[in-house]
């Protein structure tokens, strides 16, 4: 089979939308890190159903710790983590978890990879394969079901794993640098892609990026992470969120607005 151009990822519309169905994550005071040691001390962070929340900051600034830490996988050392105002204890299926390695399960085909979520939800099987194939479908990937992973480039694996995450309707999606190993031309599609099958669906997004043009394109705001400059205590000071100015457009790079908050971020960052 003829695998279609990186480049030129064709975008099917899926069916109606339901009303936007986004949930609010909250950290107040919060102390993440790993075994006991903090990495960020007084985080103060307020997500918005629905928004697009871009992260970045220098590395080992505790950017993945904090995706963790929302998604439940690590509990807080202090303060509070909390979804729709309820304390965030563990993993669930409403906070879908996107990891730079495509994760996907090479013995199942594409279509099996993205029924997988429905299937533990419990869907019949008929509802499984109908709702696999139409996420397919929206990626770019319509008969490219029956494939295995193997079969298929690093660029289209992710965007099974995307068909996959959202096939299963979570309120957040927490994205851990998902296109960091692709390279410029397919990056700047799934880009693309994310932005345009995001529309609509009202899902929460926390994006990890070491990419600034990445976080000023995808983002509705950009979160500075322990950049010095926050709010927060201790060496690591939390975090500074900025609007990224809108209508989303590659071509806004030279706007004097968005200029002005590239170079701000790359300060933050010390380049």
């Amino acid at each position: 089979m003829t695998t279609p151009p990186e480049t030129a990822i064709a975008i099917t519309p899926g069916p109606a939308l339901a009303p936007p169905r986004g949930t609010r994550l909250t950290l107040r005071d919060a102390s993440i890190g790993r075994n006991g040691a903090a990495v960020l001390d007084g985080l103060e962070l307020d997500i918005a159903p629905g928004e697009i929340l871009t992260v970045v900051g220098p590395s080992g600034c505790g950017k993945s710790t904090l995706l963790r830490t929302l998604a439940g996988l690590l509990p807080p050392l202090g303060g509070e983590v909390s979804q729709d105002d309820r304390p965030i204890t563990a993993p669930h299926a409403e906070r879908a978890l996107i990891f730079q390695d495509d994760a996907l399960l090479p013995w199942r085909t594409l279509r099996a990879n993205v029924e997988l979520p429905l299937a533990i939800k419990g869907l019949r099987r008929s509802e499984r394969r109908a709702t696999a194939a139409g996420w397919l479908e929206r990626v770019g990937l319509g008969g490219y079901g029956t494939q295995l992973p193997h079969r298929v480039s690093g660029g289209q694996r992710q965007r099974v794993q995307l068909a996959r995450a959202l096939a299963a309707e979570p309120r957040a999606v927490l994205m851990d640098e998902p296109f960091g190993a692709l390279d410029a031309q397919t990056r700047a599609g799934m880009q693309q892609l994310l932005a345009d099958v995001l529309r609509g669906t009202g899902a929460t997004v926390v994006f990890v990026t070491h990419d600034v043009d990445e976080a000023l394109f995808l983002g509705d705001r950009v979160a500075l992470l322990g950049t010095g400059t926050g709010t927060g205590t201790g060496s690591s000071r939390a975090v500074d969120v900025l609007d990224v100015p809108r209508p989303r457009d590659r071509t806004a790079h030279g706007d004097p607005a968005t200029t002005e908050l590239r170079r701000t971020v790359l300060t933050s960052l010390g380049t």
